[in-house]
């Protein structure tokens, strides 16, 4: 990003001016000088400092969060409203008519500081003061930049501090952002439910340590997938209490500065009524402004589903791979040519995606906690980080459990031919005959078997251990998944 260019006037016009903006410029000040800004923004000088200071990110705050801080300042303008903090109508109706438009993402282009900036977050909520305001002014028939008007400070902002509004903002949309994965989650569980009735006549080798083990059932494989997203959905749903509690209305570092007392009475209530969610006031608002170790909690939450996804596409990767070398138990619904080199391979991209996706919501979860135990004395400072990481990881959750869902897991089909082989000459069939024939009889089939380089099963039966009929009882799904194993009785 240039660093701006020179008006007319010989002013500074930030650079990230959007399209078809013009040349026209309006001047704003500020304690630290003039700079021009295109006339028609929405935005000022607090606004186009920020574009200008924090190139860092490369891209704007998640839109969530811009959508969350409009239902903030809404809520902090209705409560102002009903204090009798406007006498003029007209100037409060048009304040509560840009804030409901930002919550509704009508606003959001205009917000445009980049998502990492110094501050705590006071770039954002100045870009939001001032796009509220001259949204505002638009709405009266008058230019933006009137701010004798309507001020960003002393209408947009009154009674508010970014120490209070910000983390408010990230609450409302992580909760928001969380409930979109728990959906995603849910339904990829049920996804896994279904193949785990569709795969449970499926028996196949069971492996520990990457090796033949216990025979199970490909539906019961399935199934274990579907618990562990099951318990990822319970943990995401429980994580949103612990974002239900803000420290709206304490202002600067909690104590309500510049506050009515009435206002921060009254100020949580109308946001859980705008919002519809159950946000209550913390008791202590100093503690909850100084401290954001509920993000980290929350965080962990994420990351504990990213490793359920990233184990799953693990397993999923290799009982497909091969397909003719390797397990191939199950074959994945091919996307994509898998080389430009070499013919006919497929790889499993699906899943390969995922697993970065998940990677990087464990990395971000490292970095929310760097950032939280970073914050010094009354706040912390690092709070755009945090947000820039936790929403993205909420996004990428949901999308990653949505792509598995629909381009992978609802595809998968059972290679049962390959199954069935694989079950007739593993070791893991050995130890199914074990209840039957002891464990130095089933070594003796073992052993046999492959002295004479046939499968388990002919061994078995041509060697009298076991008849067919007992051989598939042993190795049926329902003795390979019944819990435990019969009373084998005496033998001789």
């Amino acid at each position: 990003m240039d660093p701006g260019r020179s008006n007319r006037d010989g002013l500074q016009t930030p650079a990230g001016t959007p399209a078809g903006s013009g040349r026209e410029t309006r001047v704003e000040g500020d304690a630290l000088g003039e700079v021009a800004v295109p006339a028609g923004a929405l935005w000022g000088i607090h606004t186009a400092r920020s574009i200008v200071n924090f190139p860092i990110a490369g891209r704007p705050v998640h839109p969530e969060l811009v959508r969350a801080y409009g239902a903030v300042k809404l809520a902090c303008a209705r409560t102002n409203r009903g204090l009798d903090a406007w006498t003029d109508a007209a100037k409060a109706d048009a304040v509560e008519a840009a804030c409901r438009e930002m919550a509704d993402g009508a606003l959001t282009e205009h917000v445009v500081v980049d998502s990492l900036q110094g501050g705590a977050g006071t770039s954002l909520n100045m870009n939001v003061n001032e796009v509220l305001a001259n949204r505002a002014l638009v709405l009266l028939g008058r230019a933006p930049g009137r701010y004798d008007l309507v001020s960003p400070f002393d209408d947009v902002n009154l009674h508010q501090s970014t120490n209070d509004t910000f983390p408010t903002a990230l609450r409302i949309a992580a909760i928001r952002l969380i409930q979109d994965l728990e959906a995603e989650v849910l339904a990829l569980q049920e996804a896994f439910q279904a193949k785990e009735k569709a795969f449970a006549h499926v028996v196949k080798v069971g492996r520990t340590e990457m090796q033949d083990a216990v025979l199970t059932t490909l539906g019961r494989e399935m199934g274990a997938y579907a618990e562990a997203f099951n318990r990822d959905r319970w943990r995401i749903y429980k994580c949103e209490e612990r974002l239900r509690v803000v420290n709206l209305g304490g202002t600067a570092i909690g104590t309500g500065l510049a506050a009515p007392r009435e206002y921060i009475f009254r100020v949580v209530d109308a946001l859980r009524e705008i919002t519809g969610v159950g946000f209550a006031r913390a008791e202590n608002l100093v503690e909850a402004t100084q401290n954001a170790d509920v993000f980290v909690e929350v965080s962990g939450i994420l990351k504990a589903c990213a490793t359920s996804l990233a184990k799953v596409c693990g397993d999923l990767r290799l009982l497909s791979s091969g397909p003719e070398g390797g397990l191939g138990e199950i074959q994945l619904p091919p996307r994509q040519a898998g080389s430009s080199i070499m013919p006919g391979k497929v790889n499993p991209v699906i899943p390969e995606a995922v697993t970065q996706a998940a990677m990087l919501v464990m990395g971000h979860d490292q970095v929310i906690a760097a950032a939280v135990a970073a914050g010094s004395l009354e706040l912390n400072p690092f709070l755009p980080l945090v947000a820039h990481c936790l929403l993205e990881s909420c996004g990428l959750l949901a999308r990653s459990c949505r792509t598995l869902r629909e381009r992978c897991v609802e595809g998968i089909e059972a290679d049962e031919a390959r199954c069935r082989r694989q079950v007739e000459n593993s070791t893991a069939t050995v130890t199914a005959l074990a209840p039957l024939l002891g464990y130095e009889g089933a070594s003796h089939i073992f052993a046999a078997a492959r002295k004479r380089g046939v499968s388990i099963k002919e061994t078995a039966i041509d060697g009298g251990f076991v008849t067919a009929e007992q051989f598939d009882e042993l190795t049926s799904p329902e003795a390979v998944c019944r819990l435990g194993s019969p009373s084998p009785g005496r033998r001789t």
